[in-house]
């Protein structure tokens, strides 16, 4: 059996790391990667299933807002295991190094992708950035900033599943995952404000930020706000692509 062409938007510059691991959870999922940025699109007839990975922040504008002046940002503290060490070097060296604030050429591709996913009901991943891609394109908004969110708890930074997050009972996500309250790792800055309509919340912090998203209606179309392919060594979070790829196969 063929296996299903799942495409993996990211930038044209950066995002190594993010493919990279990426493609490889597609892969031990039983799915066949391709790789798609404004330089090297691919139209929705080829495709099978869709993941919107992680990068720049959504442009503000696409949902009705300034820009806000992020202000000092702090670096990611290193750690002395071997996986956060390998991962904070290639983000620094391939991702946040080169890769842009903003895309708006990247926004544009995915709104486009998206739009025709949802015409087709294929099934759609999205990660991180392109979690909140999901939201605003459904009419909902973005937090910009979290800092004000941390007052109370720490703001965790970490490629390492360090954050506890809750799961809401009786959605997908629950019954992907099994599991009430699960550890995820965290690199935005940015989440989810207002929830468009036809999307349901399926996870929060306990600080009530929003960590994930699904639709009520479509078969497969899951938001999260952490990176699952940062955590090859999670059974639970490979269970994430596997059943990507298994709703790309169905």
């Amino acid at each position: 059996m063929a296996r299903p062409v799942i495409g993996v938007c990211g930038p044209d510059k950066g995002g190594g790391p993010a493919w990279w691991f990426t493609a490889l959870a597609v892969v031990r999922a039983g799915g066949r990667p391709v790789r798609i940025t404004p330089k090297r699109p691919r139209q929705i007839h080829e495709l099978d299933g869709l993941v919107l990975g992680g990068g720049a922040d959504v442009s503000p504008e696409t949902y009705g807002m300034e820009a806000l002046d992020p202000g000092p940002k702090e670096k990611p503290k290193p750690t002395d295991l071997g996986l956060a060490i390998i991962l904070l070097l290639l983000r620094w060296l391939f991702g946040l190094k080169f890769g842009p604030k903003r895309d708006p050429a990247r926004d544009d591709l995915e709104l486009h992708l998206l739009t025709r996913a949802m015409d087709k009901n294929m099934p759609v991943l999205g990660i991180c950035r392109g979690c909140q891609l999901m939201n605003v394109h459904l009419g909902g908004s973005l937090h910009q900033d979290l800092r004000d969110f941390y007052e109370e708890h720490p703001q965790i930074q970490s490629v390492l599943p360090r954050k506890r997050i809750l799961l809401q009972p009786q959605t997908r996500l629950a019954e992907l995952l099994r599991a009430r309250t699960v550890f995820v790792n965290a690199l935005h800055r940015q989440a989810v404000n207002d929830v468009a309509p036809g999307l349901v919340v399926a996870a929060r912090e306990l600080n009530q930020v929003i960590q994930a998203v699904e639709h009520s209606e479509n078969r497969f179309m899951l938001g999260v706000q952490w990176h699952p392919e940062y955590m090859p060594q999670s059974k639970r979070q490979q269970g994430l692509f596997q059943a990507l790829v298994k709703a790309a196969r169905d």
